[in-house]
């Protein structure tokens, strides 16, 4: 019988937990649901150890995947883009031109290495700054469920 993780979490999320947990073991910092500008909500997005900004949409199940128009604009946020399914996804789905990674609850590995689209030094500056600060926001409301009203 599978283990089942420790939270209540909906199949994407846990795609996202086991690719956040993998990605940690290669120096990446990851942060699930993030915002890089109004409109736009990554699944996870990574701060590598030399700088580099990586997306990754979590689709579990063909459904989820073809109802989403909106991935193409996430793009021009990062320096590589993954997709990160289960493995019974149908990967022959997925455009070859993007990374793949197969995941789960506890960890992922990366199947497809996508080629590198370097972001412009301004942008990734201001996305390297809103992701320093999100990650401490939520730690402090982590740690002060009261902190939100006062930020």
């Amino acid at each position: 019988m599978p283990l089942k993780p420790p939270f209540n979490l909906q199949p994407g999320q846990l795609l996202a937990r086991g690719v956040s947990r993998h990605l940690t073991t290669h120096g990446f910092a990851c942060i699930e649901e993030f915002t890089p500008e109004r409109g736009k909500r990554v699944d996870v997005m990574g701060l590598g150890p030399k700088g580099e900004l990586w997306v990754v949409e979590c689709k579990s199940s063909r459904a989820d995947f073809q109802s989403d128009t909106k991935w193409h604009g996430y793009l021009q946020w990062c320096d590589r883009y993954f997709w990160a399914v289960d493995g019974d996804f149908p990967t022959e789905l997925l455009p070859d031109t993007t990374g793949l990674i197969i995941a789960d609850a506890y960890d992922a590995e990366i199947v497809r290495m996508c080629p590198e689209d370097k972001l412009a030094g301004a942008r990734r500056r201001v996305l390297t700054q809103k992701f320093g600060r999100v990650a401490a926001l939520r730690l402090n409301q982590m740690r002060d469920p009261d902190f939100r009203r006062l930020a």
